[in-house]
C-alpha cells in the first residue's frame, strides 16, 4: 500500500503513540519528516529522535517528551494536505494560540517556524500547527 500523505501519517502515529503514553515510537524515515523533527526538538516538544537504517527506506524513532505525567505536544493540526494546499504570504503569517504554539512553515529556505519565517519575511506553505 503507497502512502499519499506521510506527514499526516506520521502526525496520526504520534498522537497515537501520546495517548497510549508511549516513550518512543518508529515512523518512516523521509528528509521532510526529519526536519520537522528537528524543529519539534529545537522548540522543545520531543525529547530527541534518531534514524535507524534497514536497508530500505529507513526509521526515524522519535522520543516523546512528558511533563509530570503530560505530554508536551498537546495538539498537530496538518493544515497544508495533497488535496488541499494552503500558502501564505510573508505579511499574512498565521499565529497559533497567540505565539504559544508554532505554526511549520515550507519556505524558499527550508521548513522552518513560524517566528522564523516572519525574522526573514518569507512566505510558504503552511504546513502545520502545534501546541
Amino acid at each position: 500500500m503507497s502512502r499519499t500523505d506521510l506527514i499526516a501519517d506520521t502526525f496520526t502515529m504520534i498522537r497515537n503513540a501520546i495517548m497510549a503514553k508511549k516513550e518512543n515510537l518508529d515512523v518512516p524515515a523521509s528528509k521532510i519528516i526529519q526536519s520537522i523533527l528537528e524543529i519539534f526538538k529545537k522548540e522543545n516538544y520531543i525529547d530527541n529522535f534518531k534514524r535507524i537504517e534497514d536497508g530500505r527506506q529507513g526509521i526515524l524513532r522519535i522520543y516523546l517528551k512528558y511533563i509530570r505525567g503530560k505530554p508536551r505536544i498537546t495538539n498537530l493540526q496538518r493544515i497544508s494536505r495533497p488535496g488541499l494546499r494552503v500558502y501564505v504570504k510573508r505579511d499574512e503569517i498565521p499565529y497559533v494560540l497567540r505565539g504559544r504554539g508554532i505554526a511549520i512553515i515550507s519556505t524558499s529556505e527550508g521548513i522552518i517556524t513560524d517566528r522564523e519565517a516572519r525574522e526573514k519575511r518569507l512566505g510558504g506553505e503552511v504546513i502545520a500547527y502545534v501546541w
